[in-house]
């Protein structure tokens, strides 16, 4: 370090004195062959100093005791040369910081060997202490933080930027207890106790409203006198408030290597409510009116984490983490994301370009209307192993494969507002047991300016008795995606292709039709989109025909506390959209998607309807998100959709009406 800082002062004084003498870039280099100077300073280097007494070397070609005379400015003072031909002087006066010149003359008379030589040199004074970052701060008067000790100087001159000594670092506000911008204890900025043991609290506020128009049928008591049609009122209103405290204790030093232990919670509260236009919808019971309101609370995450080995000085390592966590097996979530409870064991290898998992899930219920775990289990088991590889084939690319093995038990659940969950009220409604195991590969990144995103997934396994096929069938399906993306400035474009297999005879022993453990994926609008989005019942089935937050026609009961299902028409998606960073604060999310059914022989049996037609319709979304002060403490998301149906739809649901949504969400962050 030493050594580099003395080259970079040595050039940067050689550049600084040849301007100063009015020379020619490069005239003080040594030539080829040089001669033995007479007489020199600091061995014909510049000098540095961190403290204003300088001391100033050299040699000189004289006798011993010879006197060389030596001047900064307009003061000289005088030094006597050594029997071994050296001189030194410790300079009297104090030097400020700055930049000086230093000339050593060695006088004689004229002829005389070494007489009347002369030679100079830069000087550079750069003393320790703090820079005029900020004024002085009076203590808090209730200081939770340690404050550092104030310097005997604030301000300190400098010769220029590319030597200023760096100062320790400094805050220009000071945090506070209720302060979650600048550094706060509570938010893991500063450690609790010792020196790497760190607490961050967190509060999330969301706040959602949305209005949507989605197919409802009237039912058999209707709530509007006189209405004769099978579908009635189709608008809908729904209300959401959700809460979420947490509190995450972990030990170590984070900046470069992984924590030693980590202990996190989070309670979560929830308030919904949902109206609708016609009766039997929020439940069974039409005397229960057409609107709904429920309240939840819930341990929505309680974890222990701990690192069992460091596997090499590049901080690769191995942790396992026991308890209600999250987790995502892919990149976009296409076949299982969700809070529960598991054990997972993880870790990198090579540097960090490679990352694996291998985590096992024994779920928990979740609760009917805010979609939050319960202490309930819900008797399915979930196993995944994946592999990501960083830079794989091309820099920037980082490739994925994964094992999914899922075991979901024979149950009878009805929900809490009184629907059957389990098994789907269609078809054979009798518990059955379903075992299948998924093998995918994704990938995420870039190829040069090309930005790519894929995922290929085949599911194999059994169905013990298939509601919609009545019998045991087989399970042999498989899903691809595809988004293609290129940046141009503030403007990103999009091309995105979505493929479900669908079954194409649901009464065989071969179930054809692909379905996810449980999904979210954030795909081809995501939750912009109203296919997406919304969930659309397949009226008097007591299943969807796709569920809220999947993009899959599965025809189950509910993403939540359902069972999938491999007997569905499976979806083919063409997607294009545009995604505009309109301001650092302002981002605005395009997307038109064309939908059609893969096979439609599942929805005509279910349904008792011939024929129907495969196209589902175009999906038409505009999305946007708001951070009013550049940072994600505020966030305001809103959104509009629509759905214009195609030939298909409108067979299952007789009417090619347009469909719309719009939604508007707050996220208050602490």
């Amino acid at each position: 370090m030493k050594a580099a800082r003395t080259l970079l002062v040595t050039l940067a004084a050689l550049a600084a004195l040849e301007s100063l003498a009015g020379l020619p870039a490069g005239a003080l280099q040594e030539p080829a062959s040089p001669a033995a100077p007479a007489i020199t300073i600091n061995g014909d280097r510049p000098l540095w100093s961190a403290v204003p007494q300088v001391t100033i070397a050299g040699t000189a070609a004289a006798p011993a005791g010879t006197r060389i005379e030596v001047a900064i400015g307009g003061t000289t003072h005088g030094a006597a040369v050594g029997a071994d031909g050296g001189w030194s002087l410790v300079w009297p006066e104090p030097l400020a910081a700055g930049t000086y010149t230093v000339t050593a003359t060695l006088p004689g008379a004229a002829g005389a060997a070494g007489g009347g030589e002369q030679t100079s040199q830069p000087l550079v004074v750069q003393l320790p202490g703090r820079l005029p970052r900020r004024p002085l701060l009076e203590p808090a008067a209730e200081p939770y933080v340690p404050r550092e000790a104030a310097a005997e100087r604030d301000f300190q001159e400098a010769t220029d930027r590319w030597r200023i000594v760096p100062p320790p670092y400094e805050l220009n506000v000071r945090g506070r207890r209720w302060d979650p911008y600048n550094q706060n204890r509570w938010k893991g900025d500063f450690p609790v106790r010792g020196n790497d043991l760190f607490l961050n609290l967190t509060a999330v506020s969301d706040t959602l409203a949305e209005g949507r128009t989605v197919p409802t049928p009237s039912g058999v008591s209707t709530d509007r006198p006189g209405s004769i049609e099978f579908f009635g009122d189709d608008g809908q209103l729904l209300g959401n408030q959700a809460l979420l405290l947490s509190a995450d204790l972990f030990k170590g030093d984070t900046a470069f290597r992984p924590i030693d232990w980590r202990i996190k919670g989070t309670v979560a509260v929830n308030l919904n409510y949902v109206a609708v236009g016609e009766n039997a919808v929020v439940k069974p019971d039409v005397r229960d009116g057409t609107d709904r309101t429920r309240g939840f609370v819930a341990l929505q995450e309680l974890f222990g984490e701990v690192k069992l080995a460091d596997l090499s000085p590049h901080f690769d390592f191995v942790s396992l983490r026991a308890g209600v966590q999250p987790f995502a097996s892919d990149f976009r979530g296409f076949v299982f994301t969700d809070t529960n409870l598991g054990l997972r064991l993880f870790g990198n290898l090579h540097s960090n370009r490679t990352q694996w998992n291998l985590a096992v899930f024994e779920r928990l219920e979740k609760d009917t209307n805010s979609g939050l775990n319960t202490f309930e289990w819900r008797d399915q088991r979930v196993a995944v192993a994946n592999v990501y590889r960083q830079d794989f084939l091309a820099k920037g690319y980082t490739a994925q494969v994964s094992l999914h093995y899922l075991r979901d038990d024979a149950t009878f659940k009805f929900d809490k507002n009184g629907f059957l969950a389990r098994p789907d009220p269609v078809g054979a409604f009798t518990p059955h047991a379903i075992e299948a195991i998924y093998l995918g590969w994704a990938g995420f990144g870039h190829a040069g300016r090309l930005n790519v995103d894929h995922a290929l997934y085949v599911v194999g396994g059994d169905d013990s008795l298939s509601p919609i096929s009545g019998r045991p069938v087989d399970i042999a399906a498989g899903m691809a995606a595809l988004e293609l993306s290129l940046d141009r400035d503030w403007l990103r474009p999009r091309l995105a292709f979505f493929y479900s297999t669908g079954d194409d005879d649901p009464t065989d022993a071969d179930a054809g039709g692909f379905d996810a453990i449980f999904d979210n994926p954030a795909f081809a609008g995501g939750g912009f989109s109203f296919w997406n989005r919304l969930g659309i019942r397949l009226a008097g089935t007591g299943v969807a025909l796709v569920n809220r937050g999947s993009l899959l026609p599965d025809l189950t009961s509910g993403k939540e506390e359902g069972q999938p299902n491999f007997v569905n028409p499976g979806l083919l998606l063409l997607s294009v959209g545009l995604d505009a960073e309109l301001t650092p604060k302002l981002k605005a999310v395009v997307t038109v998607n064309h939908l059609r059914f893969d096979r439609v022989e599942p929805l005509e049996l279910v349904l008792f309807q011939a024929p129907i037609d495969e196209e589902i319709g175009w999906d038409l979304s505009l999305g946007a998100r708001w951070r009013p002060w550049l940072n994600n403490n505020v966030a305001i998301v809103a959104g509009v959709a629509g759905l214009l149906p195609g030939d298909g739809f409108a067979d299952i649901y007789e009417d090619d009406d347009a469909l719309v949504s719009a939604f508007g969400t707050l996220t208050l962050t602490f």
